[in-house]
């Protein structure tokens, strides 16, 4: 995991074309500089002449404050200041606000060939967005086996050995209005403290079922069938009377399981031939929202069952 997450990064080229970026400095060959930090730097203190913790591998934005200041200096001085933030490890400089870029500026990028960009809209705006893509970009990921669908609104990933039931329950989830967002393999993102779920590419929309082979759920059901990503909220094992698990009737298995480092909830389902379990899959959602609310029938039942014990009942 640790040399995947060094080993990801976005190319300049892919944030010019995200955000429709206006290329002023540098040639085809100056985008392909990457981005490996889910960051921005508005380089104020560089600006003024401090060159101490300052960070060069992040995307440079130049807002009003920043091109104000600059525009009160000489050439020379502009120019021996924007040498801090073009350096070889900087990625891309991008001008907001609508602000023409200084002539220091833009003589020195293309001496680097140095890639520095317009964008037409707000700072504020351009830094929200530009850190929610490479955040999600950027973000650490792993593929589980499993089936991940969206039932009540809520990211719900169903997991159990192969050949269990897992992709024939999601089949039967859709026909009763759910949405499926990967079948077999579920890529899984951490984004700050959320975990983001699609499916690998080739798969996506695709569900593959025994004696049927691989069906396209948009065309069986409807563009309503399938959901393209959604957060991970909660985990069902499905497990087998061969796994060995007792469950007690009254205590079901309530534990968490860790991804990417975060703890999840999960619910161990025993299943058995004769239940219903997208029933039972959906009972359980709907058992998870309320506990989320503060309804637990469980507790409630053990409650009103010691209340009758020391009554004498």
């Amino acid at each position: 995991m640790a040399n995947e997450e060094l080993s990801k990064r976005v190319y300049v080229r892919q944030i010019k074309e995200e955000f429709r970026l206006e290329q002023l400095t540098g040639d085809d060959s100056s985008l392909d500089r990457w981005v490996i930090a889910p960051d921005v730097n508005r380089p104020g203190l560089e600006l003024s002449g401090y060159l101490e913790s300052n960070d060069l591998r992040r995307v440079v934005i130049l807002g009003n404050k920043e091109c104000e200041y600059m525009s009160k200096l000489d050439y020379d001085t502009q120019r021996q200041r924007f040498e801090i933030i073009t350096d070889s490890f900087t990625p891309c400089i991008i001008i907001s606000e609508d602000f023409q870029p200084m002539q220091a500026l833009i003589d020195l990028a293309w001496d680097k060939n140095f890639p520095i960009f317009r964008y037409e809209g707000k700072t504020y705006q351009l830094i929200v967005d530009l850190v929610s893509y490479l955040s999600e970009e950027l973000a650490p990921t792993d593929s589980i086996h499993g089936v991940m669908m969206n039932i009540y609104g809520r990211g719900i990933m169903i997991t159990g050995k192969s050949g269990i039931g897992k992709s024939e329950l999601a089949l039967d989830l859709i026909s009763r209005g759910h949405m499926l967002v990967a079948d077999d393999c579920v890529d899984v993102a951490r984004v700050h403290t959320s975990l983001i779920c699609q499916a690998p590419k080739l798969l996506k929309k695709m569900l593959e079922i025994r004696g049927l082979g691989i069906v396209d759920v948009t065309r069986m059901f409807g563009a309503n069938a399938y959901l393209n990503k959604c957060n991970l909220d909660f985990v069902i094992n499905l497990v087998t009377d061969h796994d060995n698990i007792e469950v007690d009737r009254l205590n079901p298995i309530n534990k968490t399981r860790d991804i990417l480092g975060l703890e999840v909830p999960m619910l161990i389902i025993p299943i058995t031939e004769g239940k219903s379990l997208s029933v039972i899959i959906e009972s359980a959602v709907s058992d998870y929202l309320l506990k989320r609310l503060g309804v637990d029938s469980n507790e409630e039942f053990k409650e009103k069952y010691r209340e009758l014990l020391k009554n004498g009942g």
